[in-house]
């Protein structure tokens, strides 16, 4: 048995260790964690490894670098591979035709292990951001799932990428391609898997059988769009709740049956719902970039919720916003307060039982519009990735941002879409990095790169 064998038999126990006067004494947890979905396991964006660096140094240790082609969709890395998805638009296309992939590789050496090709178009895409997949590959056993920027879900062999089943939103359940692409990815439940199709009728939200892709059920009707927002399931009021923030509204449903449990309408403009939800304690939080924030307190004693406050502004210039109005990022919810990054790459501390902000700061992102950090917490501290290929430990507190260092992770490849006559327009990496085994995992359009950040490797 290897260490690394070891030390996932032992993520939540201690080892027992006999010495040899006959003590029984237990030996520290050695923590190695994977991370086989959007934001790791739980999609909570926390990573419980140790042995990892105090300090950034000025340059990382690159175990492998490896090219692949274009995309936004972040890497899953599941028993010694990763798995990332790619796309090559067709050169003799004047449609935007093409051809999806999804890949396995070594997570040792970099080898890759097998390619599936997906041919696809991305023709009803806005063609600013047709350049590739969004949706972080679902790692589930012996399957790994992937959704294309066009709809199309497909359940793939992990060993060999054989297709298993595949499902196409458009073509079977008479859904569309919302303007930047379908981006959520599936989430595992049981035997289900759950992900958003946008489908006609009464199927916003759907529930396949993860072995087979039959369908278990369907919920909620598509009010304008679909939304770009990852669900996330969560333990609160006795029960388990399936949230989805979708363009119309936050919804509970009861992950078994898709039964609607609560709901809470709340429009985003242009149907850009894209934060993943965040749950801490009481509070469920979604924020979005025209409207700004809204807090929801959850019932502890059933699935049930009242709204706590929502932000007031319809508008998104920093002048004219009154708390958070984050576009990609994901926010944090630390005790009760609130920490994200704005409408243009403004980071703020909000009080999170009012909404009431509390600092700002210029320091952590550029700002610039949609700027965008990806913040996984690890202790006490955070391991952000910011849109400029920033590497950076930090601390956010009740006072203000603390930076404890930086390094320079990858280099920003893809266009920002907001311009070219745009002052801020700008090259961007809007990828979420895969943190596992004491490396972090990250990708441009040209290549995918391991970097250690163990603490004996420097």
């Amino acid at each position: 048995m290897t260490l690394r064998d070891v030390a996932r038999l032992t993520q939540s126990a201690l080892i027992p260790v006999v010495l040899a006067g006959g003590v029984l004494l237990t030996a520290p947890t050695l923590l190695a964690n994977d991370w086989p979905e959007w934001r790791g396991t739980g999609r909570h964006g926390v990573w419980t490894e140790t042995g990892i660096v105090e300090d950034l140094p000025a340059e990382l240790n690159v175990k492998w670098r490896v090219p692949i082609n274009s995309g936004f969709s972040g890497p899953a890395v599941v028993d010694g591979r990763v798995f990332i998805t790619d796309w090559t638009e067709d050169p003799a296309s004047r449609t935007l035709d093409g051809t999806e992939r999804a890949i396995a590789l070594d997570e040792e050496s970099g080898e890759i292990l097998w390619t599936r090709e997906l041919p696809t178009s991305y023709r009803m895409l806005m063609i600013s951001y047709a350049i590739g997949p969004r949706a972080t590959p679902t790692v589930d056993g012996d399957r790994v799932y992937v959704v294309g920027a066009a709809g199309d879900l497909y359940c793939l062999n992990v060993e060999t990428g054989a297709l298993i089943w595949e499902k196409h939103y458009i073509a079977d359940y008479d859904s569309y391609v919302p303007t930047w692409g379908v981006a959520s990815a599936p989430i595992i439940d049981g035997d289900r898997l759950i992900t958003v199709v946008g489908g006609e009728p009464g199927g916003l939200i759907v529930a396949f059988d993860k072995r087979t892709g039959a369908e278990v059920w369907r919920a909620l009707d598509v009010v304008g769009e679909m939304g770009y927002g990852q669900p996330i399931i969560i333990e609160a009021g006795g029960a388990r709740q399936l949230i989805v923030w979708h363009a119309a509204a936050l919804v509970s449903l009861d992950p078994t049956t898709g039964e609607l449990y609560w709901e809470e309408e709340w429009e985003a403009g242009s149907g850009m719902s894209v934060a993943t939800p965040v749950h801490s304690g009481n509070y469920l939080l979604v924020t979005q970039f025209y409207r700004g924030s809204l807090m929801m307190q959850l019932n502890q004693d059933a699935p049930e919720a009242t709204l706590l406050w929502k932000g007031q502004s319809r508008s998104e210039m920093p002048g004219e916003t009154d708390g958070l109005h984050a576009m990609i990022t994901t926010p944090l919810i630390e005790g009760d307060h609130i920490y994200g990054v704005g409408s243009y790459g403004e980071l703020r501390g909000l009080n999170a039982r009012t909404g009431e902000r509390l600092w700002m700061s210029d320091q952590m992102v550029a700002q610039a519009r949609w700027g965008t950090a990806f913040m996984v917490k690890q202790n006490d501290r955070y391991f952000v990735v910011n849109d400029d290929g920033f590497l950076i430990i930090a601390e956010f507190t009740p006072e203000g941002y603390v930076e404890r260092g930086r390094t320079r992770l990858i280099e920003p490849t893809s266009d920002s879409g907001y311009g070219p006559r745009k002052a801020y327009d700008r090259k961007v990496n809007w990828s979420h990095p895969a943190f596992a085994n004491g490396h972090i995992f990250h990708r441009n359009d040209n290549e995918i790169i391991r970097a250690s950040l163990r603490a004996a490797d420097y």
